[in-house]
């Protein structure tokens, strides 16, 4: 575990006196191992823990066996999540080159995570997302109940990652100033949804592409069918954009985001049992991007839910967590996306629900998996 044992050391130990009876990396260790296994609590960890001691020994001294619930439930309470997302970014820099041109950022609410005892909101978390690679880049926790927001753990997430030649794309909500300058200071480009929490900048990206020639555009089509259901995607790409970005300050008319060099508009046409319908969006990027790239990037965006958010739901379960204590929920669903980019990043071609099950039957393919750690 050499270059595990390096992304963590220095994550301060917040238990005192005889409560550091276990080492703290060896606990992460089991944790990280379990979940990777399919273990979704602290409790399952500790279960993990006394069924898998012989394969913890090959690697692990375990000087006073295995930790119990209790251990398990009082440092993931008593972690700093600041420090622990802190070395959850080293770990994603030595799992391997990430090779990815395109990040997406969205948030996710953690429902089950509202402690109505101490008065605490529900948990929500910002998550940076690679769509190529299937992995967690980056992630900051908030409470907006707390006066946590989801724009500003965006841009503290942002301004800590390296986005040269990368592609940045977000929702509506990321169309923002300080958002957008925090990706180009940190060298990438970004590609934001435009709507109606801007109207006016909304209405005149709108009304470019209703007045422009459209032999003129960038223009891409891409189809889509099955079950039932065609859809025909259309993406239109206008690097003409001086008349959103000239003389609007002495014309007292709001400025766009900084570095806008392109505006866009997909249109989606779905024909379901007879019945069509049509969807346009319209978009802002600050790179001088194709047709393609642009629809290649808004299907790309939302692998976020599909790769992430559903997987964390539906295999990981981490909607029913009820760890609600102390600093408990934000550990916790840091420990997931660690075991998540450990499962996406070996043997791809079997799911991670399959992964999960099959590391928790066998210790041989668990190894397999887990020899990446290491």
């Amino acid at each position: 575990m050499s270059w595990f044992e390096a992304c963590f050391d220095a994550l301060p130990d917040p238990r005192t006196g005889n409560a550091k009876q276990h080492d703290l990396l060896e606990l992460l260790t089991i944790a990280l191992t379990a979940s990777i296994c399919g273990a979704q609590r602290c409790s399952d960890f500790a279960d993990f823990a006394v069924d898998s001691e012989d394969l913890f020994r090959e690697f692990l001294d375990l000087e006073n066996g295995v930790p119990s619930h209790d251990t398990f439930s009082r440092v993931f309470r008593l972690l700093d999540p600041d420090a622990f997302a802190t070395c959850f970014t080293r770990f994603v820099d030595h799992l391997g080159e990430l090779g990815t041109d395109m990040v997406a950022i969205d948030a996710k609410t953690l429902r089950r995570s509202y402690d109505a005892a101490a008065g605490r909101s529900r948990l929500e978390a910002v998550t940076a997302f690679s769509p190529e690679t299937g992995t967690v880049i980056g992630h900051k926790s908030f409470r907006s109940g707390e006066g946590g927001s989801e724009i500003e753990a965006a841009r503290q997430l942002l301004r800590c990652l390296d986005l040269r030649g990368t592609l940045v794309t977000g929702d509506a909500i990321h169309c923002q100033h300080e958002t957008a300058q925090s990706v180009l200071d940190q060298g990438g480009d970004y590609l934001f949804a435009v709507k109606d929490t801007w109207p006016v900048l909304h209405r005149e990206v709108a009304e470019a592409f209703t007045h422009q020639d459209p032999g003129s555009l960038d223009f891409q089509e891409t189809n889509d069918s099955g079950h039932g259901r065609v859809e025909v995607r259309r993406h239109w790409v206008s690097h003409e954009v001086d008349w959103l970005t000239a003389g609007r300050g002495e014309a007292g008319m709001s400025k766009p985001p900084p570095g806008v060099r392109a505006v866009a508009m997909a249109e989606s046409e779905v024909t379901r049992a007879g019945r069509t319908s049509r969807q346009k969006r319209h978009y802002i990027c600050s790179g001088a991007i194709s047709a393609e790239r642009f629809a290649d990037a808004v299907r790309r965006h939302w692998a976020i839910e599909n790769t992430l958010h559903w997987v964390l739901d539906e295999t990981f379960d981490e909607d029913q967590a009820r760890n609600r204590t102390d600093n408990g929920p934000e550990n916790l669903t840091i420990l997931c996306k660690l075991a998540l980019n450990v499962l996406q990043r070996s043997r791809r071609n079997i799911s991670v629900r399959r992964k999960r099950k099959r590391c928790g039957w066998s210790n041989e393919f668990a190894r397999s998996i887990l020899g990446q750690v290491g």
